[in-house]
């Protein structure tokens, strides 16, 4: 019993081949030429061409030849890099906003004669309640904190002194340690 398999791109060559003599060697230049700049070989460039040709013949509304999707491809690319740059300069919006509202959220411990109400940095109690312990010098970079910014590093630190009185907190020498 034999089975019939479909036959390879090698056996139907000369069934596909459609031999095209330009008119001049001038030309034959030519389409080489914009084919490499298109990175396809000669064959793939006149067919997209001729097919190209044959649906706007035909008036396809479906069909989109490869200069317009370069087109279209070249004018997403350029909305991807604004995008970009916008959302690049949003996000230097949102870090300088954040360090101004801690600079105010911890202005409070700065103060010795406060009486209202503190309210501590709730993402310096998420840290040490999920690291366990935290290095010293550790506890302001994962924060996105400054150590510059002095005001803001020593309400950190009397954040942290009062978590101590409370007993959350016990100093190890170069460690916090949560005991929550």
């Amino acid at each position: 019993m034999t089975t019939k398999t479909k036959p390879s791109k090698t056996e139907t060559i000369k069934e596909r081949a459609i031999y095209v003599y330009l008119p001049t060697q001038c030309i034959t230049q030519k389409w080489k030429k914009l084919a490499k700049n298109s990175g396809v070989s000669v064959s793939k460039f006149v067919i997209e061409h001729v097919e190209n040709s044959l649906q706007q013949e035909e008036n396809k509304q479906a069909y989109i030849s490869r200069v317009e999707l370069l087109d279209e491809m070249k004018k997403i690319k350029e909305e991807n890099e604004k995008l970009h740059k916008d959302n690049k300069m949003l996000d230097n919006l949102v870090a300088r906003l954040e360090e101004e509202l801690r600079g105010h959220r911890v202005k409070p411990f700065l103060e010795e004669n406060f009486a209202r109400i503190r309210k501590y940095e709730i993402e310096l109690i998420k840290l040490l309640k999920s690291r366990g312990e935290v290095r010293k010098e550790g506890v302001l970079e994962p924060l996105g904190i400054n150590p510059m910014d002095t005001d803001v590093v020593k309400g950190i630190k009397k954040q942290i002194e009062n978590l101590e009185r409370y007993g959350l907190v016990k100093d190890m020498g170069g460690k916090w340690r949560w005991k929550g």
